[in-house]
C-alpha cells in the first residue's frame, strides 16, 4: 500500500503571513502526485498546521511571534487548488506542532509500504514528519521529491534533503 503526505499546503506559507516566493509553483506538482496517487489507488493525506487565537502564547509562538495558520483563517485553508483536492475518505491532520505523531500512528496502523512527501516547509514541518514516518515504519520506503518540497531559506531547504537523506530517506 503507497500514501502520499502533502504536508502544510496551506495559504499562509504560500502567499499569507509566512508566504514565500516559490511555494506556489509546488501547486501543479502536488496536485499531479494526487491525481496520480488517487489512479493508483494510494490514500493521500493531507496535514494542516493548526493554532489557535493564542498562538503568541505557546512555545512556537514566542520564538516565531507571526500569528499563522489560525483555525478558521484563509490562511490556515489549504491554498489554491489543492484545496479542491481533498475527497471524502482521505485523511485530514491537524496538528499544533511541526511533527505529527498522530500522523506517525496513522502510517504505523496502516503498514503503508510506501510513503511519498510534499509540501511545506521543507526544513521544518516537512522533515520533523519524515523522520517520524521513518520511525513508525523502518522498513518502508519513505520518499520525498525535491521538486515538491520547498523552503523560503535555499540552504536550508539544501540541508534538511541532506539530513533525510542521512536517515535513509530517499530524495529524488
Amino acid at each position: 500500500m503507497k500514501a502520499l503526505v502533502v504536508v502544510d499546503y496551506q495559504n499562509d506559507f504560500v502567499n499569507g503571513a509566512l508566504g514565500f516566493a516559490g511555494a506556489e509553483l509546488l501547486e501543479p506538482i502536488i496536485a499531479d502526485k494526487i491525481n496520480q496517487y488517487r489512479a493508483n489507488g494510494g490514500a493521500i493525506i493531507f496535514t494542516l498546521d493548526t493554532h489557535g487565537e493564542d498562538y503568541l502564547n505557546t512555545a512556537e509562538g514566542r520564538k516565531l511571534p507571526v500569528p499563522h495558520c489560525v483555525k478558521g483563517t484563509d490562511g490556515h485553508k489549504l491554498y489554491g487548488r489543492i484545496s479542491e483536492c481533498v475527497f471524502e475518505g482521505d485523511i485530514v491532520i491537524e496538528k499544533p506542532v511541526f511533527g505529527s505523531l498522530e500522523l506517525a500512528e496513522k502510517l504505523k496502523e496502516a503498514r503503508y509500504d510506501t510513503v511519498e512527501f510534499c509540501g511545506l516547509v521543507t526544513d521544518i514541518c516537512v522533515v520533523s514528519n519524515v523522520i517520524l514516518a521513518k520511525a513508525a515504519l523502518p522498513e518502508s520506503q519513505i520518499i520525498v521529491d525535491s521538486r515538491a518540497v520547498a523552503s523560503f531559506d535555499n540552504a536550508k531547504h539544501l540541508a534538511a534533503l541532506e539530513v533525510m537523506k542521512s536517515v535513509q530517506v530517499e530524495v529524488l
